[in-house]
């Protein structure tokens, strides 16, 4: 039953020299289904839909860039030595939390020049990024990338996984753990549950939307980079990523208890829209 299917071909069109690459459609594809999601969530909370695509129009462009910095900043050493794949970030090499920063400092660029809430816009946006990073791994899938350690076939099969993703994980004849497919299911997770609390507006404040995001994710984060065997580390055994995840979560948590604990008054902006709503 081994091999039954070859890899996937990361190139999904070639015109001449020019390739377009699975990784680089499946990143796009999420983008577009988060910008759907978001702006039709701020069309119900009584924001013009078009506000989210103008800054998108900055986020998008500018998360990616922090993204590569954030990647090529922990891997110094090798791209001053390779200079001439700085640029190429068709063939990966793009950190997700690199891209939240630089998204987020936009974003409150951005919200604060239009006098928007810089608060009920990230909440209006935390499932729309779950939902695109759950999409967004499956080009490291297409790529072969994002992978754990070996493991034996019996394991993924134990899984019940499919046979494409099994042999997908087959690289050079060793099979390894799927944590791409960890996270993409534990962000979709997220997804839902966050939906969910969403819908319960006397569960959660302006600003606790995005916090459960945080926290979701920098928790399941921290366990599956873990896993991972292509990490960047700030030093020794310790990983970016997971010294990261740790900081975040408490952060979020830490001021979530700080907000509830002073009866942190609701968003004035969002409290003017219910009422207009109302």
């Amino acid at each position: 039953m081994n091999n039954l299917i070859a890899a996937l071909n990361p190139v999904a069109l070639s015109f001449g020299g020019l390739e377009i690459r699975w990784y680089g459609v499946i990143i796009a594809a999420g983008i577009l289904i988060a910008m759907t999601l978001a702006t039709k969530e701020a069309d119900k909370k009584g924001l013009d839909p078009d506000f989210i695509v103008d800054m998108m129009f900055w986020t998008i462009p500018i998360g990616i860039i922090g993204a590569r910095i954030y990647y090529i900043l922990f891997e110094l050493d090798y791209y001053l030595q390779n200079p001439g794949e700085i640029i190429q970030i068709w063939n990966g090499g793009i950190a997700i939390y690199g891209a939240l920063i630089a998204g987020i400092l936009t974003i409150y660029w951005y919200t604060k020049r239009k006098g928007i809430s810089f608060a009920l816009i990230l909440d209006i946006l935390a499932p729309a990024v779950l939902i695109a990073q759950s999409i967004g791994r499956w080009g490291n899938f297409m790529n072969q990338e994002a992978h754990g350690g070996e493991v034996s076939r019996a394991f993924l099969e134990k899984l019940f996984l499919p046979e494409f993703i099994i042999e997908q994980m087959n690289i050079n004849g060793i099979y390894y753990h799927p944590t791409f497919l960890y996270e993409s299911l534990w962000s979709l997770a997220g997804f839902v549950l966050i939906l969910f609390l969403r819908r319960k507006e006397q569960l959660l404040r302006v600003g606790e939307v995005m916090f459960t995001y945080v926290m979701w994710y920098s928790f399941g984060r921290f366990f599956i980079e873990g896993m991972r065997t292509d990490s960047l580390y700030l030093f020794g055994p310790i990983r970016v990523s997971q010294a990261l995840s740790i900081l975040l979560f408490l952060g979020a948590m830490g001021v979530w208890a700080y907000r509830r604990r002073n009866n942190y008054p609701p968003d004035p902006f969002y409290t003017n829209i219910t009422r207009k709503e109302a």
